[in-house]
């Protein structure tokens, strides 16, 4: 039984890097013609509604007051809520610009910043494998920073930044994944309405009820963001950090090779030795956790 939950964690885990990897980036550039401002602001709303209906599906309200009850909370969620809205945004900004091989950067190199910053802020302990990976990891950028300073995917660190941070926040208190996520969008939500009605003032807008079909298109944006973060997590109860840690390189691994064979994006040789940095830097962080898992 115990290994049935444990392949059942493996497969939601891997279904969900995937949806990031390949469905979320074929949809986002699908809809990038709305303008990356305007998708954003989708993203935004339209996540709230979703996660405000999933909180009464899975009848979790009283895990929301509980939340929003406590002030220490309370004030990281609104931090962390601005991390990810810099997160969403950096990203769809990379999407929509053909930059999306520089935002797998970000993703490849997330998960050994976050080790980095859980060393700094929460003194865990390092090994030798880690520590190679990071001083890899360093190595790669300034590589880049030395050799061809407008090569550096500029993106791909904010998003591992904006994201290694995000996780850092949401490690110290500790709460629910999507009833963080809804509080957080909670937090952005006036924000990007006020935004969205300058968009309209303005005429720039595609989302209108002239079009029902655009509406609908651009709606999904919340589902898009929410059905992959359920199905991961949903995998880590199940089976674990160390695995789904492995698994979740599927999303920059797609994302790289869509970016690279469907999208046609510029890749320099400079930028390649960067990225063949990291993949190594990749490979000894992911032998590190088979081994510890």
């Amino acid at each position: 039984m115990k290994n049935k939950e444990f392949n059942k964690g493996i497969g939601l885990t891997a279904l969900g890097s995937f949806w990031w990897g390949v469905i979320g980036v074929i949809y986002f550039k699908y809809i990038s013609f709305a303008g990356h401002i305007e998708v954003v602001v989708h993203r935004c709303i339209w996540t709230a509604s979703s996660l405000i209906l999933s909180t009464f599906y899975f009848s979790k309200w009283n895990i929301f007051f509980k939340i929003i009850s406590d002030r220490r909370k309370l004030i990281t969620l609104f931090f962390s809520g601005i991390l990810i809205f810099i997160n969403w945004t950096v990203w769809i900004y990379a999407v929509s610009t053909d930059q999306i091989i520089d935002a797998s950067f970000g993703y490849f190199i997330m998960p050994i910043l976050s080790v980095l910053l859980g060393y700094i802020f929460f003194n865990e302990k390092l090994n030798s494998k880690r520590i190679v990976s990071i001083i890899l990891v360093i190595i790669s950028i300034f590589f880049l920073i030395i050799f061809n300073f407008k090569s550096i995917p500029w993106v791909g660190l904010f998003v591992a930044l904006s994201w290694g941070f995000y996780n850092l926040l949401r490690k110290k208190i500790n709460v629910d994944t999507d009833v963080g996520l809804l509080i957080e969008s909670l937090f952005i939500l006036p924000f990007v309405v006020v935004i969205f009605y300058f968009i309209i003032q303005n005429n720039m807008n595609d989302f209108s009820f002239s079009n029902p079909p655009l509406m609908l298109l651009l709606l999904l944006a919340g589902p898009m963001t929410v059905i992959p973060l359920f199905l991961y997590v949903r995998g880590v109860e199940l089976c674990g950090l160390g695995a789904t840690g492995m698994i979740f390189y599927i999303t920059p691994t797609f994302q790289f090779i869509l970016g690279f064979f469907y999208y046609n994006e510029p890749f320099s040789i400079t930028k390649l030795v960067s990225f063949i940095i990291i993949w190594i830097a990749v490979f000894i962080y992911l032998k590190d956790l088979y081994e510890n898992n």
